[in-house]
């Protein structure tokens, strides 16, 4: 008998990655991603399967909280075959360097206050670096195409389809063959939100006997695209004409390029005040330049803009800051400044900066922009701060502060519920990547609306299929 057993990603949002271990056949790893907010300290203990007993590494997307933790798989034993979609692989390359870059910068620092007061030796290493990237580049990484199905080994196929998440996320189709009889189970990694900005929408899903499925905002549906559009644009244009500026917190992945495809088309229609837009954010600026070279991956309005514009997230008045001294240089503009800037949940990135510099004006605005995690600045903020500490030092908000959730990449409650109606022969539906009190919800509204049998997947609860 199969079994599936979470090892992250169960009853919280972060730290995807769950094993599928087939009866006589491999053993399946789908995501090794990091967790986030108050999870974090468990990124630091060992695994608790042996990595050099996985065969087979699964990629759905290449977000941190799917893939931040593959170096560390790999430095701990791992020398298994990855799959992944082509733009999954260059994006993942993207975030696990400059997360290997933060966490090295996090150990100097810490180490040297440790010093100080002589604890030196109780400063936490860095989970992996630069090197553990490159070692995990470096495996055999196979590229899948959508809806080609192909062999994983004997006796196992695999099967990626279009999330709409992110550039090359996948929900993955996985059917094997035990004691004679064929068993699909389905992996949704994170679900689109279909808002056509960036993205084609999510494929349908047609037939699954087991579902695992994202909850992230199983208890909510979210604000209209078109209502938070205006909104964004409101607030951007108020902002702007009463001579302030507007912070932007922004995944460096999906986010940042619907921000930038939102302001261009607003300059375009000559909505967009006079200003200085500014993305500071190299690791957002080279998964900018991912999503040019699968520019045939985007949506049909993105391609459209490529062939008549030559661009797509271009225009007059973008700037890119590709070193600190630019990034510092953004101080001496006063007025009339976007700054797009990471980390999209306000755990460190050079978004802090901004804050010290701007939070405590009010004629300033502060747009969030996706989902902040619990434990997070950002949702500390989003939870009605008044105050916040940066560098040792509080800071009064003063800023506007604005929750525009239209622009989430993930599907709503339902969103979630319309595409698991479509699925056929489906026995179990098995819920994961969300909060607890999130997941609750969304087990009641697919048995009301669905008659479906859904339960929440525990952390490293071993499930029998």
């Amino acid at each position: 008998m199969a079994t599936v057993t979470s090892y992250g990603a169960a009853e919280v949002v972060t730290g995807s990655c769950h094993l599928l271990a087939i009866e006589g056949g491999p053993r399946i790893l789908i995501d090794c991603g990091m967790f986030q907010g108050q999870e974090e300290e468990h990124n630091y203990g060992p695994f608790d399967f042996d990595p050099s007993e996985i065969d087979y590494l699964l990629v759905t997307h290449a977000h941190l909280d799917h893939v931040g933790r593959i170096p560390k798989l790999v430095k701990e034993g791992f020398i298994g075959s990855i799959y992944a979609t082509n733009a999954t692989r260059d994006l993942a390359e993207v975030i696990m360097l400059d997360s290997a870059k933060i966490m090295k910068e996090d150990y100097k620092t810490n180490y040297k206050k440790a010093l100080r007061r002589g604890a030196e030796d109780k400063v936490i290493a860095p989970l992996y670096e630069e090197g553990d990237v490159e070692n995990a580049l470096s495996l055999n990484w196979y590229y899948s195409e959508y809806d080609t199905a192909f062999e994983l080994c004997e006796g196992v196929s695999v099967t990626y389809r279009d999330a709409g998440h992110i550039l090359g996320s996948s929900f993955i189709e996985l059917t094997y063959t035990e004691r004679g009889t064929n068993y699909t189970i389905v992996f949704s990694g994170d679900l689109g939100n279909d808002n056509d900005m960036v993205l084609p929408p999510l494929e349908k899903c047609t037939h699954a006997d087991y579902l695992y499925v994202e909850s992230t905002y199983g208890d909510r549906n979210h604000q209209d695209i078109d209502a938070s559009i205006t909104e964004f644009k409101r607030v951007i244009i108020d902002t702007l004409r009463n001579w302030g500026n507007v912070l932007i917190p922004s995944f460096a992945v999906e986010r940042t390029q619907e921000i930038l495809c939102l302001l261009r088309e607003m300059h375009e229609h000559k909505e967009l005040p006079e200003c200085q837009v500014f993305l500071d954010s190299p690791m957002a600026t080279r998964a900018t330049d991912v999503y040019r070279k699968y520019s045939d991956l985007l949506s049909p309005k993105c391609q459209k803009n490529k062939e008549e514009n030559g661009t797509i997230f271009d225009f007059e008045g973008l700037i890119y800051t590709p070193d600190v001294e630019a990034s510092k240089a953004i101080n001496d503009v006063d007025h009339r400044a976007i700054i797009i800037a990471g980390s999209g949940m306000c755990t460190g990135g050079r978004i802090i900066h901004h804050f010290k510099n701007r939070l405590w004006n009010k004629k300033n605005a502060l747009i969030f922009v996706g989902y902040q995690a619990v434990g997070t600045l950002g949702r500390h903020i989003v939870d009605g701060a008044r105050w916040v500490k940066i560098f040792h030092e509080d800071i009064l908000i003063k800023a506007s502060v604005h929750t525009i959730n239209g622009f989430s990449a993930h599907a709503d409650q339902n969103s979630i519920i319309r595409w698991v109606s479509q699925i056929e022969d489906l026995k179990k539906v098995y819920l994961i990547h969300g909060e607890e009190d999130k997941q609750v919800i969304l087990r009641s509204a697919l048995e009301n609306s669905l008659q479906q049998r859904a339960h929440i997947v525990e952390p490293e609860e071993v499930i029998y299929l």
